[in-house]
């Protein structure tokens, strides 16, 4: 039976959701190379390269950005069931989760945090919704595709488990690159419809978030950048 606190949730959730509606939705633009976005409707996977929990802060951005962007490209809110703690409110700003457009949830039980998000999933007045998990078996992962086809909402699976979900869309590995704090590295494992190369890689790319335009870019390759910053060469 759902604990008193996520009984709370169910009812958010039931009070912010309005008419079901197919699945078939917007695709969301991440600005890559041979990249067509990520597919609304649908389960993701983020996977931190570095698996320990104080190395996933280049994952977390990444997934952060990418509901951010969900919450703006359809206009509703998202939800973000944390597994340790809510996250840091004041960072999430420059990702786009200002707190009118992101609601928290704890979940703590791995069984409490899948009951959250198949509820979420099933709720269409969402965006998206952020669960952090480590592994899912592929039923229970197959089950929350399925409601995301069926709601709209996108799933965001942010695990922290070697074992890949194999029912996502996509499954991304993000790493932490040189040259900045939300520099990352991207690897894109699985796309729908697309083969890996040799190294079990679909694409990969050296990007930068902009906390002021809230979107990704790519990080220019070493050879084309400035050996002097722009602003001490004017100076």
């Amino acid at each position: 039976m759902p604990s008193p606190s996520l009984e709370s949730l169910r009812r958010r959730i039931a009070a912010l959701d309005g008419n079901g509606e197919d699945g078939h939705g917007p695709v969301l633009p991440l600005g890559l190379p041979d990249c067509a976005g990520l597919r609304t409707g649908g389960l993701h996977e983020v996977s931190p390269a570095a698996l320990a929990a104080e190395h996933d802060g280049a994952a977390l951005g990444f997934a952060a950005g990418l509901l951010g962007g969900l919450a703006r490209l359809t206009g509703k809110p998202v939800l973000w069931l944390a597994e340790n703690g809510p996250p840091h409110a004041p960072g999430l700003t420059g990702f786009g989760l200002g707190p009118e457009r992101l609601v928290v949830g704890m979940t703590g039980r791995p069984k409490a945090a899948l009951w959250a998000l198949e509820e979420a999933a099933r709720a269409s007045a969402l965006a998206a919704v952020l669960g952090e998990v480590r592994g899912m078996d592929f039923t229970a992962a197959r089950r929350l595709q399925l409601a995301a086809g069926h709601s709209g909402t996108t799933v965001l699976l942010l695990n922290r488990s070697a074992a890949a979900v194999t029912a996502a869309l996509t499954r991304w590995r993000v790493g932490a690159a040189s040259g900045g704090d939300n520099r990352w590295r991207l690897e894109l494992l699985r796309c729908r419809g697309r083969s890996p190369d040799e190294r079990g890689v679909v694409g990969q790319w050296e990007v930068e978030w902009d906390g002021t335009a809230h979107r990704l870019g790519l990080v220019a390759p070493a050879a084309d950048r400035p050996a002097v910053p722009e602003r001490a060469r004017v100076a």
